[in-house]
């Protein structure tokens, strides 16, 4: 690989990354605003037009606060678990393809960081490290309520990756490929001259399956037993202060944006407009594959976004579980509910090709 290669390479890392980082003050105002709405008042609405600058407010208060540490902890790990839960959800994204290629000085490159063959193995194996960070988070606060926050985590993820890992083998069975790319390559065009290929309607009961059990790795409401401020005050973060508790902030908002992509890879067509292939699309751009990488990334972007915007309508509606609750729907609904996924698509795809 020459230096230029190299070098847009780099720039391609840093810009795509740099996308999802900016994922994080989005959601904060969108979060705020969409409460504000949803509860029937104005949420932030001082700072900047609309409340657009809030969250650079809040990065500039998180900077200046004062970062106390408390006595008895466990310093290194107590510095270390926000880090911790932060780089697992940064490099996750790589495997993502945001969209199929653009072009640059005469050279073709992936809109994605890396097209790797295994990449939802990838994916949900780098994913699920982040619970390491809430774990050590907890139990190095040497508060009982940090503590009992991380055991509610480290129970609730280890319950939920199940389901959410049969529904992802449903797609893979499906699709024959670990190659998020390659999914989304099968996605493109119609059946039955007018429905999308999309995952969605081959593998209904995983897109449920995946979607519910994704609210729960990400401590999302109704399952953020982990930080349930009636009960632990904050939970696993409740000693964390300013750019401590940021580092956690972005690290949720972060899977966020990661588990939406998925979503949107496996079950939503990926990049693809519905009912317009890449071919007619490139056409009616006038053959220019950099035009059709933004229209690409624009489609993909927006398809996440209205996953995160689910995720925040479903916060302000719902009322929490309880833990006995959530830990009963794990393993006596969901778990059986994905293995017969699983069983009928495999004898459903036995008798497709036997014909």
């Amino acid at each position: 690989m020459g230096a230029v290669e190299h070098s847009v390479n780099i720039l391609k890392i840093f810009l795509l990354w740099f996308s999802v980082v900016n994922v994080v003050p989005v959601m904060l105002w969108v979060e705020r605003r969409a409460a504000g709405f949803i509860q029937d008042r104005p949420g932030p609405n001082r700072v900047g037009p609309f409340g657009l600058f809030q969250a650079i407010a809040d990065v500039i208060k998180f900077f200046w606060k004062m970062d106390p540490i408390p006595d008895n902890v466990n310093r290194f790990l107590f510095a270390a678990a926000p880090i911790m839960s932060l780089i697992p959800a940064s490099i996750v994204v790589a495997a993502l393809p945001f969209g199929d290629r653009f072009t640059l000085w005469g050279h073709e490159y992936l809109l994605q960081i890396s097209d790797l063959h295994v990449g939802i193995l990838y994916m949900m194996a780098i994913g699920s490290l982040g619970a390491y960070g809430i774990l050590f988070g907890g139990w190095s606060s040497n508060n009982k309520y940090s503590l009992l926050g991380a055991l509610r985590a480290s129970a609730q993820m280890i319950s939920y990756e199940i389901p959410l890992g049969l529904a992802a083998t449903g797609a893979v069975l499906f699709y024959g490929t670990f190659s998020l790319r390659a999914m989304v390559f099968m996605q493109d065009g119609t059946v039955f001259g007018f429905l999308p290929k999309w995952g969605i309607f081959f593998q209904p009961l995983g897109f449920v399956l995946f979607f519910i059990s994704s609210l729960a790795e990400t401590n999302r409401v109704p399952f953020d037993l982990p930080e349930t401020e009636g009960e632990l005050v904050a939970g696993f973060h409740t000693e964390y202060g300013s750019m401590k508790f940021a580092t956690f902030m972005m690290a949720e908002y972060m899977n966020l944006f990661t588990m939406s992509g998925i979503m949107t890879t496996m079950y939503f067509g990926g990049w693809h407009l519905p009912f317009v292939t890449d071919d007619t699309l490139f056409s009616l751009l006038g053959g220019s594959r950099n035009l059709l990488a933004l229209v690409q990334l624009g489609v993909f972007f927006a398809k996440v976004y209205t996953f995160l915007l689910i995720y925040v309508w479903i916060r302000w509606t719902l009322p929490r579980f309880r833990f006995d609750q959530l830990m009963r729907m794990a393993w006596r609904n969901l778990i059986p509910i994905g293995l017969f996924n699983l069983v009928v698509t495999a004898v459903l795809l036995y008798f497709w090709e036997m014909r």
